[in-house]
């Protein structure tokens, strides 16, 4: 029986070696956008927590109910969820409620934008919330990659078993 490589051709053989080569890529993405919206995730959690009666006041006039509490849940989720993100720890467990704060974003302060999703796309991917719950959706999908703290976790874990 021939192998698969010989029944292919050579444009099979390219493109096997293609995808081979592009799916190296994989976790120098994934840790690149760990990093990029870890950071940035970092960053607008600490700005609301450091000016948390303005936020508030913003969460009070978006009708959000128990502004402060909701400024501080939002705050602490950002913040503590994002050096989650960039560490890659609990990375697809973080993205739950980083990506439930982005669609209460998409609700609240961006509710225009979430209407406009199938009449005008270019309002809703133009949104702030629209990269940040990307970034966490991929990173739910397809995990952290090599270069995290959670592949070094089940790397240990797998030889211990």
């Amino acid at each position: 029986m021939e192998n698969t490589a010989s029944k292919t051709g050579f444009f099979g053989r390219a493109y096997q070696l293609w995808r081979a080569v592009v799916s190296r890529l994989q976790s120098p993405l994934l840790l690149g956008l760990r990093l990029y919206w870890g950071w940035q995730f970092f960053l607008t959690g600490k700005g609301k927590l450091l000016h948390l009666n303005e936020t508030a006041g913003h969460f009070a006039g978006w009708h959000i109910p128990f502004p402060h509490l909701n400024a501080v849940l939002a705050g602490t989720t950002e913040c503590f969820g994002g050096l989650l993100l960039l560490l890659g720890l609990f990375s697809r467990l973080v993205t739950v409620p980083l990506i439930f704060t982005m669609v209460i974003a998409y609700i609240t302060a961006e509710s225009e934008a979430l209407k406009s999703l199938w009449s005008d796309p270019d309002k809703f991917v133009s949104a702030a919330p629209f990269l940040f719950m990307l970034a966490c959706v991929i990173v739910l999908v397809f995990g952290p990659g090599v270069f995290s703290v959670d592949w070094l976790i089940l790397k240990n874990e797998r030889q211990k078993s």
